[in-house]
């Protein structure tokens, strides 16, 4: 028999599960998060083994989805130094790397950066020469100054050739990890940089993360195949995961929809992920994230690489309600939050012996949790009534703001704090408690399909829309099978062909391709 582990870390609770060769959950626990994440994990190790009772030595692959990398950005702690390497003079000299960073997390993160002499045109004409020497120079400086180097060329969705021989160049002096622009980001030169110097500072980041995992599965006697979670909700093999850490930005958001659509049996829903402080919301189209078109904003700087379509608001179990009081009591009375007991909800909620009301004792007190051995908190009836009708009418805003259309929509809890929220809620067809729900993120990170996505920009009257298409689609089946997908089982499973804006015969294409564990 082989199994797989799950293992979701997020900022409350850590939580695990453990799948047989048929994708059936045996066993789901969850446990606290712990200061070093590296302890959690190992505790969550034990306690799902413990809880599933299978042999260790039949565990086949191990799948880990994480806030570390995004945490590491938001508290500006355990980034790498990194050299920035812009290929595009003279044409970009007027705003340099870093640019618009906040300035912790730039004191935090750059290193030396040079504009040099290269890179392309929109429709792939060079701007000029790449000047090789100049490259050489800047990397003989760098020399034990920086942890890994960021390559951007202009344009270089639509002409690579320079980044490669700056690579190239580089690797002959320099034995630090290179994180190439066109491998990260898409067309826009500032957001496309910003994200290739964030994946280069996280790369020591998930490394220390992956060795910390890789100890625990080894100290319990595990030999298993490492995947990490990514942001469209698939996985990436481990070595490919320390090519590009940006890519678990947002991977726990997506692995509870993937988690829930498993779970569920549902692949077109909206999925309402319940926390302990926030309620992230996102789309599930055909069993996968929607993902959204807008740029991302990460630790306060814009990127274009492509996330989850996901809506985070203040609600959660641990949410604290004040307001709504008396016979007059009303919804809007109550105010929600923002501020949450988070992991003290054991010790605040008036449920636990304390003195503050939270959503989950509204929930206790309606009926709809039971948490065994504590009595359900006294509510005066006003306040309480009035309390939950806040939260229904708080999630029924949310939903709207995720919703297609006006027509009512299935909608998947899942989360620890999923009790919170009411049976119906207007705007919503069906509402869906899985089993094992609380770990739906967890199911979402061990369920083992394997993405790769691939974009370039192509000029029309070079190439022909059939070639272009092509192109992106094999280079997405490549960076699938690289990523840990079995060959004969990739499929491109998504393909986008969009016009760029004010440039004639200037099309986007973009390509996803996912298959099953190699």
């Amino acid at each position: 028999m082989n199994y797989r582990i799950g293992i979701d870390v997020g900022g409350t609770n850590t939580d695990a599960v453990v799948l047989d060769e048929h994708r059936r959950v045996l066993a789901s626990i969850k446990t606290p998060t712990q200061a070093r994440s590296g302890d959690g994990v190992a505790r969550a190790i034990d306690l799902v083994l413990e809880a599933s009772g299978i042999p260790e030595a039949e565990v086949s692959a191990a799948m880990l989805g994480t806030t570390h990398c995004t945490n590491a950005i938001v508290e500006r702690r355990g980034l790498g130094r990194v050299g920035v390497l812009r290929l595009g003079g003279p044409a970009t000299t007027a705003v340099p790397p870093f640019e618009g960073w906040p300035a912790d997390l730039r004191d935090a993160v750059a290193g030396p950066a040079y504009v040099i002499n290269g890179g392309n045109e929109f429709d792939g004409r060079e701007i000029s020469a790449l000047d090789e020497p100049a490259i050489r120079a800047a990397a003989a400086e760098m020399r034990g100054v920086v942890d890994a180097i960021a390559i951007v060329g202009v344009f270089a969705p639509v002409a690579d050739a320079h980044e490669l021989r700056a690579e190239a160049i580089v690797r002959e002096t320099l034995d630090v990890p290179v994180s190439r622009s066109v491998e990260i980001g898409s067309i826009g030169l500032l957001e496309r940089e910003n994200a290739t110097i964030l994946n280069a500072a996280l790369i020591r980041t998930l490394g220390d993360m992956a060795d910390g995992f890789a100890r625990s599965l080894i100290e319990h006697g595990i030999d298993a195949d490492i995947y990490f979670g990514q942001n469209d909700g698939t996985l990436m093999r481990l070595d490919f995961a320390l090519r590009y850490p940006v890519f678990t930005i947002g991977c726990g958001p997506t692995n509870s929809i993937r988690g829930a659509a498993h779970l569920s049996g549902v692949s077109d829903a909206l999925v309402v992920d319940i926390g302990g402080t926030t309620t992230d919301i996102g789309v599930l189209v055909d069993g996968f994230p929607r993902q959204s078109s807008h740029a991302a904003e990460i630790g306060g700087i814009r990127t274009n690489f492509r996330m989850p379509d996901v809506l985070s608001v203040g609600l959660g179990g641990g949410t604290i309600v004040r307001g709504g009081e008396g016979d007059a009591g009303s919804a809007t009375s109550v105010v929600l939050g923002p501020d949450s007991v988070g992991y003290r909800i054991t010790s605040e909620a008036l449920a636990f012996g304390g003195s503050t009301l939270t959503a989950t004792d509204v929930a206790m007190a309606v009926g709809r949790l039971d948490i065994e051995g504590k009595p359900a908190p006294e509510i005066e009836p006003s306040q309480l009534s009035a309390a939950d009708a806040a939260i229904r009418r708080f999630l029924e805003e949310a939903i709207d703001q995720m919703k297609p259309s006006a027509a009512p929509v299935p909608v998947v809890l899942v989360g620890g704090g999923a009790a919170i929220s009411p049976a119906a809620l207007d705007g919503v067809s069906d509402v869906i408690r899985p089993e094992h729900s609380s770990a739906a993120n967890a199911v979402g990170a061990a369920l083992g399909d394997v993405a790769g996505q691939a974009e370039q920009v192509f000029s029309l009257r070079e190439t022909t829309r059939q070639q272009a298409v092509d192109a992106v689609r094999a280079d997405a089946t490549t960076r699938a099978i690289e990523a840990g997908a079995e060959p004969a089982s990739v499929e491109v499973i998504a393909l986008e062909e969009l016009p760029v804006a004010y440039m004639d015969d200037t099309v986007i294409v973009r390509a996803r391709a996912a298959g099953r564990l190699a």
